[in-house]
């Protein structure tokens, strides 16, 4: 006799409306310029609600950043940053998730592309927990956060200070939260 196992995979979908995908960067060396982007989708499915078995794809439009000044937004989707016309998607592909010490924080391994440059990253994972909201529907929370060098990416337009120093830092910071929605 034949047994068929039966599937555990758990497809989710990212809520944008409790989401955002955000990032910080060193401006004349001493203050901190903010952005989010905003389009991006996800794939991400887990062996039921264990997240330490993810796989996660996602994928960002280089041309959605929103820094709150479109001045500057537009020089970051030119050749001299993101170059959007040449390169429509940054994507994030998770290799492996493992437990970080305590509690419920873990370290995402992957491949982040820009600019069609991919090169291996570390994320910092802090796992909210899945919970039902009031309407019936599953949810989890994450809470991302890490750094990239971003010269690694060919984004290495800067200029320099009369003081000494530059204009902006070579350091981008990540912080990233996301909500979760089980598929049906």
């Amino acid at each position: 006799m034949l047994t068929q196992e039966v599937s555990t995979i758990t497809k989710w979908n990212i809520d944008p409306m409790h989401s955002q995908i955000g990032f910080k960067v060193k401006h004349l060396m001493f203050t901190n310029v903010r952005g989010i982007f905003g389009e991006y989708e996800a794939r991400i499915s887990t062996d039921g609600t264990d997240f330490t078995t993810a796989e996660v794809d996602l994928f960002i439009n280089p041309a959605s950043i929103n820094t709150n000044d479109s001045k500057r937004d537009e020089h970051l989707k030119s050749p001299d940053f993101f170059d959007v016309a040449n390169f429509s998607e940054i994507k994030f592909t998770g290799k492996k998730v493992e437990k970080a010490g305590r509690g419920n924080d873990y370290i995402l391994y992957g491949d982040l592309t820009i600019k069609g440059v991919t090169r291996p990253v570390e994320l910092d994972v802090e796992f909210g927990g899945v919970a039902k909201d009031p309407w019936g529907n599953e949810k989890a929370g994450i809470s991302i956060q890490g750094k990239i060098n971003r010269k690694d990416w060919g984004l290495t337009y800067n200029a320099a200070l009369e003081t000494g120093g530059v204009v902006i830092g070579d350091e981008v910071a990540f912080d990233i939260e996301v909500e979760l929605a089980r598929q049906a």
